[in-house]
């Protein structure tokens, strides 16, 4: 009886060890299944927040339907002038440059145009010159210069780093909003195809007819 109870002691122990054994893997997987899962959900929460950043278009302002009086910044009377507006620390506006430049190689000779970048008030001269400055004031037929204080802003009523506003040669707004299609993403877009059609003369007579618009993405310009 003793060596049937000792036996049986032993078999029970060695059935509870290889029960240990054979789950102990089970569980392990189990917890690095888990782990993997929440880390997955983790990252698609996280790139889901960020497409939606970068397609959230900005605050269009309110532009002015007519050149305003008192600018610095010079019209020309014999071709329309094209203005973009831009916070020289927006990493968004990089696409944005680089979308005028293709703009004005497809409109070449057909638009005057100005980058104004925002300045505050008691602050460097050369707080502005940073590497968006430079990109813009290599663009041939592109002037540059600093708004301090955002007068030129306000004047115009812009709102967002990056906006442009077109005006034909008798000062009426024809185009307003962006040339990017999301934030810092250079590429085909409404807003410079929209420019483009205006300039070229293949624009539809719904968009001759109105201000034509798209949206704008960037940073605030005066937050």
């Amino acid at each position: 009886m003793t060596v049937l109870c000792a036996a049986t002691s032993a078999a029970g122990r060695a059935l509870t060890k290889s029960m240990f054994h054979m789950h102990w893997p089970s569980l392990k997987s189990i917890f690095l299944l888990v782990t993997v899962v929440l880390w997955l959900s983790a990252v698609a929460a996280g790139m889901r927040v960020l497409t939606d950043y970068s397609n959230r278009p900005g605050d269009v302002g309110q532009p002015r339907p007519q050149w305003p009086p008192g600018s610095r910044i010079l019209r020309s009377k014999n071709l329309p002038t094209i203005v973009m507006f831009a916070h020289p620390r927006c990493p968004c506006t990089r696409a944005s440059i680089s979308e005028l430049a293709v703009l004005m190689t497809q409109c070449e000779r057909k638009l005057s145009a100005h980058v104004v970048f925002f300045q505050p008030e008691a602050t460097r001269e050369d707080w502005a010159q940073t590497d968006l400055w430079t990109s813009a004031s290599i663009i041939p037929g592109v002037e540059v210069f600093a708004d301090h204080g955002g007068k030129e802003f306000r004047r115009f009523g812009a709102a967002t780093s990056g906006q442009v506003l077109l005006y034909d040669s008798g000062g009426q707004l024809i185009f307003q909003g962006g040339i990017t299609s999301a934030r810092g993403h250079s590429g085909d877009n409404l807003g410079r195809n929209s420019i483009v059609g205006l300039l070229s003369g293949t624009a539809s007579k719904g968009e001759l007819s109105c201000c034509s618009e798209a949206p704008v993405f960037g940073c605030p310009l005066f937050d």
